[in-house]
């Protein structure tokens, strides 16, 4: 039996730092069939805008209310042929990443960001559904898959960093230790020590139940509690219940002060954290903004925004959230990522 938990979200307002370091510039640029703006005139414009605009973040109000809608997938519709409804992961925004990234984008090209944070797999659906104009997610195989049965248009590497195992400071279940990820799955399964899941289909919760199937184990029983909610809920809950869970590195560095949860394990590569934003093809549905979704994918991928990716979080937390990685620049995965073919059209 699974125990399913359900948690009232708590808002965390995020200071947004200002540092700047230096990152190369991205590989060429891929080309897919599929509407284009121009996108030469954004990344000039980008460049020039996104560097002013990260000048002054350090004057805007570190508790304003968050861009992203946050847990279940909610109707969020475009206002306006302006509006960019970005279908991506809670990670994103319980680091703060977003409501950094939302003004500069807007400035850069003129179009509203407006975000829906849930798991992968729910960011997934979306974009399948037509429901929303672009997809930054962290789920490969549910990303490959959507890709090939094709749902999405392009899809390009656009950061990382690495998730991590945390738990109570007494370490019942001994997995400082451990000597791989899977090995300190074993050792929470063998004590029965509190776990917590996502439970949400998440990119997380796919890395979670795949260490389990690796460790032979199936995770059922008192012990075992699915949270259904996002990241920093489910963390919340895992501090409540003197738990383990498995989170992204940036979400635990960001809600850290707040949790008595130490890092225990870390540094497998098997816990590589990779994030992908994915255009979508306009055959899934006839209000997606093909334009402004093509507009963000340049966004992220143009060397400004690199390198404010790259400095998130050195001021506020000491190191950064995540590593900036534009079309796999830094080499972090072992081939280049899949488009669609042009000729694709979402299967019936």
């Amino acid at each position: 039996m699974v125990r399913r938990v359900a948690a009232v979200a708590r808002p965390i307002p995020l200071a947004i730092p200002t540092v700047m370091r230096d990152h190369a510039e991205r590989p060429p640029r891929r080309w897919c069939a599929v509407q284009h703006t121009n996108r030469e005139e954004i990344s000039m414009r980008g460049i020039r805008a996104v560097v002013s605009m990260l000048l002054l973040l350090a004057a805007m109000d570190p508790a304003a209310t968050p861009l992203a809608a946050q847990g279940t997938p909610t109707a969020v519709v475009h206002t306006g042929p302006q509006d960019v409804i970005l279908a991506t992961t809670t990670s994103t925004a319980d680091t703060g990443l977003l409501d950094a990234l939302g003004p500069p984008f807007k400035e850069a090209t003129g179009y509203t960001l407006k975000p829906i944070a849930v798991g992968s797999g729910a960011a997934l659906a979306l974009g399948e559904r037509g429901e929303a104009d672009v997809v930054l997610a962290h789920s490969p195989q549910a990303e490959q898959d959507f890709m090939e049965e094709g749902y999405g248009a392009e899809r390009r590497t656009v950061m990382y960093n690495d998730f991590v195992i945390v738990g109570p400071e007494d370490d019942p279940a001994g997995i400082a230790g451990a000597a791989s990820a899977v090995a300190a799955f074993q050792g929470i399964a063998e004590s029965q020590a509190r776990f917590v899941s996502r439970g949400d289909e998440s990119g997380t919760n796919t890395l979670e139940l795949r260490l389990w199937k690796e460790a032979g184990i199936e995770p059922a029983g008192d012990w075992y509690i699915e949270s259904g909610t996002g990241m920093g809920e489910t963390l919340t809950i895992a501090n409540e219940r003197g738990a383990y869970t498995v989170t992204d590195r940036g979400t635990y560095l960001a809600l850290r002060d707040r949790l008595e949860l130490p890092l225990l394990f870390e540094g497998d590569p098997a816990l590589i954290n990779i994030y992908h934003v994915i255009t979508l093809n306009s055959a899934n549905g006839p209000n997606i903004n093909v334009a402004g979704g093509e507009a963000f994918l340049m966004f992220l991928l143009d060397p400004a925004t690199q390198t404010f990716i790259g400095a998130f979080g050195i001021e506020e937390f000491g190191e950064p959230l995540f590593t900036p990685c534009a079309d796999n620049s830094c080499g972090v995965e072992a081939s280049a990522t899949p488009m669609a073919s042009p000729a694709m059209t979402p299967a019936a």
